[in-house]
């Protein structure tokens, strides 16, 4: 019988070198797997289960929230955090177990990888790389962390964000992050109240809407299209909507300028601030990418940058760019929250930037996915595909059971594979498989999308759309 979640023994050792949040939410995604915590069970509050473990508050909220995002824990409004309607591993039985692709973090050896959001790292070792790291090293430490991050990294992002995001803004705009997810929550931090009502699209990106739900907010779906956002059904009373309007996550519509002009107008009317999460906007098959639409509207935009799409999210260093009181307000907060960025991968970015390295990188990397595009889009030839003009993924459409079983038999041949029913808060109104294309090498992802269109057509028996 499943044990109360207040009584669940949860075992932390601070001599470990893994952090106590990562602790906390392995032994909680554990117990919800192997079914000691069971569906619907409500979870303690974050200062309850604090004060019983001997932690910091926020060691439990920001463990909460990454099972949020994981799909393994639901909010209720006003009522809590609870158990999700999941099912708990069996009993282990003999030969391979099926990797549960959709929150695995790294691929067991063996496994081809077809998940979104990875990009392809495996280039990324260059003498300039090396030579970035070597010399950021040098860097004299600091004994204050700076809230806004190194001046000269601010001044180069300006610059870059200028000459390939269309954005015009100032170093005192510019705050460096460990990433767009930080920075919007940062951001929540700085302008959110308990129960403000946040706009995020349906489908969406979980971790915003986990990080959303961590501060208090009330998170509002969204409804897109194959376009992106769908600006004449937005609801009213929103204090902040966050939208991906490059290559939306996870359907992959880019938004057109007319809609883009229709948000910022419906924004302007509404006192609604605007959250521009541009994960991938710098890479886009058909045309030129479409500037950022912070450029359009820099005082009732909020920019979202980061490099785990353009390098690798082990670098941690993203920013935030704001009209200049409110990316001061940011500051202030991440001061108040002991939140900061590393200097040394700050200062390797700096020099990279500046040397004309990552402009270098980025068109090789173009170039490369494009190829490993064309690869996904063979492979799946005569499925309806979605997305598949930008970003590192695209969307297959299937039926929803089709898409289960072709999940479940693929992890059982070490298949990697997300679901689009996954990325829903809530009923989803379309299902299929979202196939990244940068986790794995060129020949692997080949050979992977291949053996998953055998499942599809074997499994569904002409029945794919």
């Amino acid at each position: 019988m499943p044990l109360a979640a207040a009584d669940l023994p949860l075992p932390l050792d601070r001599s470990a070198a893994e952090p106590l949040t990562a602790q906390l939410t392995a032994r909680l995604r554990a117990a919800i797997r192997d079914g000691a915590l069971a569906a619907g069970e409500r979870l303690p509050g974050s200062r309850t289960l604090a004060a019983a473990l001997g932690v910091s508050r926020t060691v439990v909220m920001e463990a909460y929230a990454q099972l949020y995002a994981e799909g393994w824990l639901e909010g209720r409004h006003g009522s809590g955090t609870y158990v999700a309607d999941v099912h708990p591993d069996p009993a282990p039985a003999a030969g391979p177990v099926p990797v549960d692709a959709a929150f695995a973090d790294a691929p067991p050896d063996g496994c081809v990888d077809l998940r979104p959001g990875i990009p392809w790292v495996g280039d990324l070792n260059t003498p300039a790389w090396r030579r970035a790291w070597r010399q950021a090293a040098e860097i004299a430490p600091s004994g204050r962390a700076d809230p806004w991050g190194l001046a000269g990294l601010r001044a180069a992002l300006c610059e870059h964000m200028r000459r390939t995001r269309g954005v015009t803004c100032r170093p005192e705009q510019v705050v460096v992050t460990r990433g767009a997810t930080n920075g919007l929550d940062m951001l929540a931090a700085a302008v959110l109240r308990p129960g403000d009502r946040v706009g995020v699209e349906e489908p969406g990106y979980g971790r915003a809407r986990a990080v959303l739900e961590a501060r208090g907010a009330e998170v509002v779906p969204c409804p897109v299209d194959e376009h992106g956002l769908v600006v004449d059904a937005l609801p009213e009373g929103l204090r902040l909507i966050y939208t991906t309007p490059s290559h939306q996550y996870p359907l992959g519509g880019v938004l057109p300028v007319p809609r883009r002009q229709a948000l910022l107008a419906w924004a302007r009317r509404t006192g609604t601030l605007v959250a521009e999460d541009d994960y991938d906007g710098e890479f886009r098959f058909d045309v030129a990418p479409l500037p950022a639409l912070y450029g359009l509207d820099p005082e009732t935009v909020v920019y979202l940058g980061t490099m785990s799409k353009r390098l690798t999210a082990d670098i941690g260093v993203g920013w935030l760019a704001a009209r200049p009181g409110l990316a001061a307000a940011v500051a202030r907060r991440r001061l108040e929250l002991s939140d900061r960025t590393a200097v040394v991968p700050q200062e390797a970015v700096r020099l990279l930037l500046e040397r004309g390295d990552l402009d270098r990188h980025i068109r090789r990397m173009r170039a490369e996915y494009a190829r490993r595009r064309a690869v996904v889009v063979e492979a799946f030839a005569g499925l309806p595909l979605r997305g598949e003009g930008a970003g590192l993924h695209l969307v297959v459409e299937l039926p929803r059971d089709l898409t289960e079983r072709v999940t479940a038999a693929a992890a059982g041949e070490g298949l990697l594979l997300d679901s689009l029913v996954r990325h829903y808060a809530g009923a989803p109104t379309a299902a299929g498989l979202v196939i990244g294309y940068g986790a794995t090498r060129a020949a692997l992802l080949r050979d992977g999308c291949r053996r998953v269109r055998a499942l599809i057509d074997e499994l569904g028996g002409g029945r794919t759309g």
